[in-house]
């Protein structure tokens, strides 16, 4: 069982900057790979809007057009961590944010795909 824990959460002000971590614990291989989703309050699961994903082995994310410029995503397969820096924040950017693990189905910006979710991380950007 795949298990994933989000940290880095927090208070910003427009034009700020927060890491979020996401540690990936249990049996993972290659084609696993990591997404971010934003999540706004008293939405459900499917409605999670995609942020960013990476994969195990393919060195290319891929990111969601609203956040292209300004988050990166990254990993460290030894750690078993995938962060995502966030800079130049804005207030629409505001949300509880989950990691989530895909064994390999594809279709990485759906929540769908996603079979294994952390409990999510509250990023709040004031104006």
């Amino acid at each position: 069982q795949v298990q994933m824990v989000e940290s880095g959460g927090g208070l910003a002000q427009t034009g700020g900057s927060l890491r979020l971590s996401c540690a990936a614990s249990g049996q993972i291989f290659d084609t696993f790979a990591v997404g971010w989703f934003r999540q706004d309050r008293g939405e459900e699961r499917e409605g999670r809007e995609f942020v960013a994903a990476i994969t195990w082995s393919a060195p290319t994310p891929i990111y969601a057009d609203p956040v292209k410029g300004r988050f990166i995503i990254s990993k460290d397969k030894v750690k078993k961590m995938v962060y995502l820096q966030m800079n130049d924040l804005k207030p629409k950017d505001t949300g509880l944010y989950y990691c989530a693990g895909n064994g390999g189905s594809g279709g990485l910006a759906y929540p769908i795909a996603y079979s294994y979710w952390g409990q999510g991380t509250q990023v709040t950007v004031s104006s």
